[in-house]
């Protein structure tokens, strides 16, 4: 009976617009919470066939869905590991119980920021229990390959404050000027020495000696000098001889001509460098290229040390961490250098809004959202993780009491249908009396 259809229309109308109310009352009260995704209610015409010359009222149907996809402003915070993705992308977590857990991997959900702070073992973890996940880098602060497509290589990220490390002195730049008159004929031939600090695997600081010995020829200008380097780590033993020779031409006078290997590493013409071997592993020394100005040089008649550089540092104390756009976890120290010790990756599926929602601002990876990629921040369709830094809520307050409005009339307007069916089939009722 198509009066029948209307109360059952108008019923649908109830429900349909109370699942509405459901979702605008939901993002209104997180329109203060911190990553939080807008829901939203769609409705759906049923229709139903009657047959020829008969209608029947087939009312409203609704589904819901959580836009994921949608971000909110972000602002900036005090704390540096308060996160954000700026664009697209999501920062892996897990959560803290399963840290206890011997099962194997650990799950991964995800979220767009999150306010990540160290626990009582130093793993990054929010107030409700969700711990950032990343991929830990060498010991030298270089990053390994990974898989893209499994968790398997991430693992929570661990700052212990106040835990000692060094950096050791791998490489090191040296510009020496050596006397031009100590290589003719007639000097007196003084041998020039130099000593440069470096510092060992253990934070030690040890001793590169550096001595230039003239050679002086008979007749006329050798420009040749023997360069000897000792260790003081490896007992004081020679680690490299080179003899240099320097170009008297106009052009490029005063310049290194070439670099001979005696004992150690060859010279490198394209970088300038020789490759000499400490007590601790391996060192480049860079003494310049040939016919720059930049590195060696035998001008004038003094001896004069115009630029050393090196790498490394003494032990220092981990003071504080900062992410950086690329998601690098930098541990800065106290003497000045930092040192990459994570890298956190950005999660993205083809569909952000098939996700599963999960409490805490927190999603997985569910077959309607796709499978998932491990991105490097910045890469492929991916933004850029903000220390920092907190997304706001995406709800917008003045939209979302408009939405009220609309559906509080829209509400009403179906009780009045059912009021309406009611006094009709009344009205039906009493043509018997």
């Amino acid at each position: 009976m198509t009066i029948s259809s209307s109360l059952n229309a108008g019923v649908a109308g109830l429900n349909a617009n109370a699942t509405r109310l459901a979702t605008i009352s939901d993002n209104i009260a997180n329109s203060s919470t911190y990553g939080y995704k807008r829901s939203q209610a769609d409705f759906h015409s049923q229709v139903i066939n009657g047959g020829a010359g008969l209608f029947s009222a087939g009312g409203v149907r609704t589904t819901t869905q959580r836009l994921i996809d949608e971000r909110g402003p972000l602002i900036s915070t005090s704390n540096p590991t308060d996160i954000a993705v700026n664009g697209r992308g999501m920062i892996p977590v897990t959560t803290a119980v399963s840290l206890d857990s011997s099962s194997g991997s650990l799950p991964m959900m995800l979220m767009t920021t999150g306010s990540f702070r160290p626990d009582s073992d130093g793993i990054l973890t929010t107030e409700t229990g969700l711990v950032l996940m990343g991929w830990p880098a060498n010991i030298d602060g270089t990053m390994p390959t990974y898989p893209r497509d499994t968790v398997d290589g991430l693992e929570p990220v661990q700052v212990n404050v106040n835990q000692f490390a060094g950096d050791p002195t791998t490489a090191m730049s040296l510009a020496v000027n050596l006397p031009a008159t100590e290589t003719v004929a007639g000097a007196v031939g003084i041998t020039q020495d130099l000593s440069i600090e470096y510092f060992g695997n253990l934070g030690t600081s040890e001793t590169l000696n550096v001595s230039f010995a003239p050679a002086v020829p008979a007749t006329g200008s050798s420009n040749t000098w023997t360069m000897t380097i000792s260790d003081s780590a490896s007992g004081g033993a020679t680690v490299g001889q080179y003899t240099l020779v320097f170009d008297s031409s106009r052009a490029n006078g005063g310049t290194l001509q070439s670099v001979t290997a005696i004992s150690g590493g060859a010279y490198n013409a394209a970088t300038g460098a020789v490759a000499i071997t400490v007590a601790g592993g391996p060192l480049e020394l860079t003494i310049g290229t040939i016919g720059e100005p930049s590195g060696m040089t035998q001008l004038s008649d003094s001896f004069a040390p115009v630029s050393i550089e090196k790498n490394g540092s003494p032990v220092g104390n981990l003071t504080a961490v900062e992410i950086d756009p690329n998601g690098f976890v930098n541990a800065i120290y106290d003497i000045g250098f930092t040192r990459t010790i994570y890298q956190i990756p950005l999660v993205d599926v083809p569909n952000p809004n098939g996700l599963i929602s999960l409490n805490s601002q927190s999603y997985q990876v569910s077959p309607e959202s796709g499978s998932f990629f491990l991105w490097d921040a910045g890469d492929g369709p991916t933004g850029e993780v903000l220390g920092f830094s907190r997304e706001e809520s995406a709800t917008d307050v003045a939209a979302e009491l408009t939405a009220l409005i609309q559906t509080q009339r829209a509400y009403s307007s179906n009780a009045k249908v059912i009021q309406t069916v009611d006094e009709m089939l009344q009205e039906t009722t009493n043509i018997k009396r």
